[in-house]
């Protein structure tokens, strides 16, 4: 039996003790049901005896499962009065999390708005820009956490998701048309524009970089007033986008892989925020 208590799942298992249900322990803790009950498991597992015993919506810890909460309240408030003891708030290391630019804004500042409230004495500095720059911080153990757009296939993290891509042009406008193709896109280390610069190159098009910018939402602009075609995440395509297929000329390109990393050794904070984000992106994607 592996007797390491993960006080992730200690802290579960209190929440559904002390609200009688699956939901309400979701609820307080900010995951979602089905992470509750996996955490749940686990511990079960680990510990080889049942701890709750689930009626329709409700949920009693058994007899092993009273003993377990009890002592695992006293463990937490050991390691929360350890750590009061030997670290204060304005010497604690700050959870350093790096994040595509198109994320920084509207699709995760309500997860880190949430960890930021359930963590108040957690400082949390957030880096954001373009993947390049990012990856090659956390190679150099610059952030602790980093969310990363890859080529498929081309790396490994914790959890990984599909980034479809489409080719946009203005809603009105046919670009291709021209004899010099005007493009707009990131600048040369981005990934959207090598496979811009390519995929022409290869249908023996020329082409010229009419709009160069850092932001993927300035790409998306620039493209809605006519500025040149594009290619950008399938999520981030607006009204005023007229979306490319292969009938005008242009072949589908591979989904990018967003990758979430961790290094190896991370708080227990810095733990529940890589959570945090794994459940936010699944919320991102199945939209996709």
């Amino acid at each position: 039996m592996n007797t390491t208590l993960d006080p992730v799942l200690l802290r579960s298992l209190i929440a559904v003790v002390d609200t009688g249900s699956f939901t309400r322990a979701a609820d307080s803790t900010h995951l979602t049901q089905s992470t509750i009950s996996q955490q749940i498991r686990k511990l079960e597992a680990q510990l080889d005896c049942e701890l709750l015993v689930r009626k329709k919506r409700y949920a009693t810890p058994t007899m092993e499962g009273e003993r377990i909460v009890s002592h695992a309240r006293r463990i937490l408030a050991m390691m929360e009065e350890a750590i009061a003891e030997t670290v204060s708030t304005a010497e604690q290391r700050p959870i350093k999390l790096g994040v595509p630019e198109d994320f920084a804004t509207h699709e995760l500042v309500p997860t880190l708005s949430l960890f930021a409230k359930a963590f108040p004495e957690t400082r949390l500095e957030v880096k954001s820009g373009m993947c390049s720059d990012i990856w090659t911080q956390f190679q150099n153990n610059e952030l602790d956490i980093a969310l990363v757009k890859h080529r498929p296939d081309s790396a490994h993290g914790i959890a990984k998701w599909s980034e479809p891509l489409c080719w946009i042009d203005g809603y009105s406008l046919h670009s291709l048309d021209k004899e010099i193709v005007p493009l707009v896109g990131l600048p040369s280390t981005g990934l959207y524009r090598s496979e811009m610069s390519h995929t022409l190159d290869s249908l023996g098009r020329r082409w010229r970089m009419a709009y160069i910018t850092t932001s993927l939402s300035g790409v998306g602009c620039a493209v809605e007033a006519g500025l040149g075609l594009s290619l950008l995440p399938k999520r981030l395509v607006t009204p005023l986008h007229r979306v490319l297929t292969q009938d005008d000329g242009l072949p589908n390109i591979a989904p990018l892989d967003l990758i979430l990393h961790v290094q190896p050794q991370l708080t227990n904070q810095s733990k529940l925020l890589a959570e945090h984000l794994i459940e936010a992106c699944n919320k991102i994607y199945q939209l996709v």
